[in-house]
Formats: structure tokens, sequence, C-alpha cells
């Protein structure tokens, strides 16, 4: 799966921060859904990294299939007590799983839950998110995180575009057999990367 930020002319010249837009497309560069995330300038301008919303990802009919709520939470190692939780429904109002972060004082970790909140699988980062002209890999893992099953990449978009823009192109790697509910969980996963990690455009580099 291939998830591209569209570029927002207003954000790119005036540096406001406005609601993301994202194609998903499948490994030929069709475009398959398209999502919006939605929230208030509040929350975007103030919280940027950390802030609430709801993301509806919507088919080419424009048929919303999913839909990833986020509520504003801190993701720093200093309060462990409320780190970031997200969660999918795929269908819109049934239950497809959760995103959870982990309390780690070096690496970024999420475990992927069901629907009834039991483990599935674990996304480890890399110490520095910070890839100057290189991918940044997010591994999925199994519970026991030995095994590697997947990825979530943040490819490099070149030095012009990382540093004036937002805007991020991800890749995401699992097994084709892999259950589609949780298939659903891992593109919010890859959305609560984005905005963690890479939302402000220097952090990209």
């Amino acid at each position: 799966i291939i998830i591209h930020q569209q570029v927002d002319l207003l954000e790119a010249i005036l540096g406001t921060e406005t609601s993301s837009k994202y194609e998903i497309k499948n490994h030929l560069g069709q475009r398959v859904y398209f999502a919006v995330e939605e929230n208030d300038c509040f929350d975007r301008n103030l919280c940027s990294p950390i802030r609430s919303f709801t993301i509806r990802i919507a088919d080419n009919v424009g048929r919303e299939v999913i839909t990833v709520n986020r509520p504003l939470r801190c993701n720093s190692c200093w309060f462990p007590c409320f780190l970031q939780e997200l969660e999918v429904q795929s269908p819109p109002g049934t239950i497809a799983g959760y995103v959870v972060q982990n309390w780690d004082p070096f690496l970024p970790k999420f475990t992927i839950q069901n629907e009834s909140k039991e483990d599935v699988l674990k996304i480890i980062g890399p110490y520095a998110t910070c890839g100057c002209f290189e991918d940044v890999d997010f591994e999925v893992k199994a519970l026991n995180e030995m095994s590697t099953i997947g990825k979530i990449s943040k490819y490099w978009s070149g030095f012009v575009n990382n540093v004036f823009t937002n805007t991020a192109n991800f890749g995401i790697q699992v097994p084709v057999d892999l259950d589609v509910r949780i298939k659903a969980v891992m593109i919010g996963a890859c959305f609560l990367i984005d905005l963690m990690f890479f939302e402000n455009s220097l952090d990209g580099l």
C-alpha cells in the first residue's frame, strides 16, 4: 500500500497548518482510497503533532469505508500513563482494532490490537526518525519482537519537499494473508506515525 500526502499550497506558502489529505494507492500506483482529516483550526495549529483528529477514508465512489479516530493525548516518555491510542473502524461504526503507543525511553514502539483489544502485532521504529537522504523504516514484528513480517516506510521525498512542506509518502508492506481488519488498522498506524514523527517539515530530513 502506498500513501501519498497531497501538497496544500496555502500550507506551503504561509506555513499555516491545514487538514491533511491523502491518496491511498495499490502496488500498481492506482488510487483505491482517498483520506481526509477532520478537526478544527485550534487543534491543527496549537496541538499540531499530538492533535486529535478523525480521518475518513472513502473509496473511489465516495463511500466511507474506514474511520480513524485519535483523541488528544501525550506522546512523551515522561507521561507513560497517557500515551497515544488510536481507534480504527471498518466499516464505520464497527471496531476493527487499535494502535497503542508503548512506553520506551529510546525507541518508538506501538502495539496493534484487534477489536477485543488483544495484542496482534508490534511496530518498532528506529532510534532516530530523521532519515536524511534515506527512507525511515518502522518494522512490523510478531509479538515476541523477534521476527519481522513487514514494515511501514517513510520515503525520502527530496530536500526541497522535505524542508518546505509537510507532505510525505509512505509505504506499508504486510503479508497478503493478514486479516483485512488488521490491514485497516495498519493504515491508521501509518497516519499516527506521520503525525507524531514527520508533521514538522524539518523532522523529515
